[in-house]
């Protein structure tokens, strides 16, 4: 019996010395469609999470402890972006960078608010996400209520005595985007020829572009991603419709153009200055270059949300999520993105918005604003 106890207590140090191994180490998420449709976008997110991981723990970690990246995938179902939010919460990590789709931040927000999770999004935008007075949320991107009056002023300024359809997806994200987009026109007193949603997930498009035709459509303001917009932009050359197609951040990816080919040219979309040419992010960029990674899109603004935690962590001298959300509101934080500071309702206080062009080689950039179209 005394070796058997012996044996117990053996396993109960070494129980404790593994449990204290991995008290050591701090679990963070990223969460996104890693799978689905907006894959593209998954990659974005986790590639700059797992770079900061990286840069994190060769500079010594977060509280001189060590890093883990746990990777939630929410392919941007509500549901399952629900799910992956109380596994989160379940596993007590702290802070999840997440998610990307509007539909899958705001019913994953709710679980993380009950969960005990700090979570900042680097890419959703529609408005809803930072008005429930949750105390947990943050994002580091804009609001559709602001992207979308960058977009009517362009629409405005360029398109006068022109006829302009708004089209949606009936998403979160694609509706929201295209209702403040035709708010803002409307406001101006800008009338649009046709409003018209489709579902995402649709392939055909060929009765809209009739519709599109028949009502002599200069420029098609999509409220959608970047999957349908591509198939809509080939099938209205393909009934050889000219107009001008506009959408707003979720065009943001080189995937638009592998499914449009050289047609993507002369497309517009809405989104931030390129992170990509900010001095603060040079260092950073280089380092993505290195593993032959293109950080575009919401890849640096992922990498900016893990920052602004970590420096909230070390300030706060916790991983505790309501102290650590408490000290980044109370502060002002250095990023890849630059400077950034939050309101009280977790919106960032930095924005502006710009329009930016694609070309046939499958290339965009920022417009010029006084060269219009």
């Amino acid at each position: 019996m005394k070796s058997l106890k012996l044996t117990g207590l053996a396993f109960c140090a070494l129980l404790a010395l593994s449990t204290t191994t991995f008290a050591q180490d701090i679990t963070v998420a990223v969460a996104g469609p890693m799978t689905g449709s907006e894959s593209a976008f998954g990659r974005q997110l986790q590639n700059g999470a797992e770079q900061f991981v990286a840069d994190a723990n060769d500079a010594g970690g977060v509280l001189n402890k060590k890093l883990k990246l746990f990777v939630g995938d929410d392919a941007c179902d509500p549901k399952q972006a629900r799910s992956i939010a109380e596994r989160i919460a379940s596993r007590g990590i702290p802070f999840v960078a997440g998610h990307f789709c509007s539909s899958s931040s705001i019913p994953a927000s709710e679980a993380y608010a009950d969960g005990n999770v700090l979570q900042i999004t680097p890419a959703s935008t529609n408005p809803l996400f930072t008005e429930r007075n949750l105390w947990n949320v943050l994002r580091i991107c804009g609001r559709d209520d602001q992207q979308g009056v960058v977009a009517a002023e362009y629409i405005v300024k360029n398109f006068k005595g022109k006829n302009v359809a708004i089209l949606n997806d009936k998403t979160t994200y694609g509706k929201g985007l295209a209702d403040e987009t035709k708010k803002a026109l409307n406001k101006a007193g800008f009338q649009e020829k046709m409003f018209e949603s489709y579902n995402k997930g649709d392939k055909d498009f060929n009765s809209i572009v009739s519709r599109l035709k028949r009502d002599g459509i200069d420029l098609v303001f999509v409220g959608g991603y970047y999957q349908e917009a591509g198939l809509i932009l080939r099938q209205m050359r393909d009934q050889g419709l000219k107009a001008i197609l506009m959408a707003g951040d979720a065009l943001n990816d080189r995937e638009f153009a592998s499914i449009t080919g050289p047609l993507a040219e002369g497309t517009l979309f809405t989104f931030g200055p390129d992170p990509r040419n900010k001095p603060t992010a040079k260092a950073i960029v280089e380092k993505f270059k290195a593993r032959g990674i293109d950080p575009e899109g919401y890849t640096l603004y992922t990498y900016a949300a893990m920052q602004v935690w970590a420096q909230g962590a070390a300030k706060a001298g916790t991983t505790d999520p309501m102290k650590v959300m408490k000290t980044i509101k109370a502060g002002a934080w250095d990023t890849v993105l630059g400077k950034l500071e939050f309101d009280a309702k977790g919106d960032i206080k930095q924005i502006n918005y710009v329009i930016y062009k694609w070309d046939d080689k499958g290339n965009y950039a920022e417009l010029d604003p006084g060269k219009g179209t």
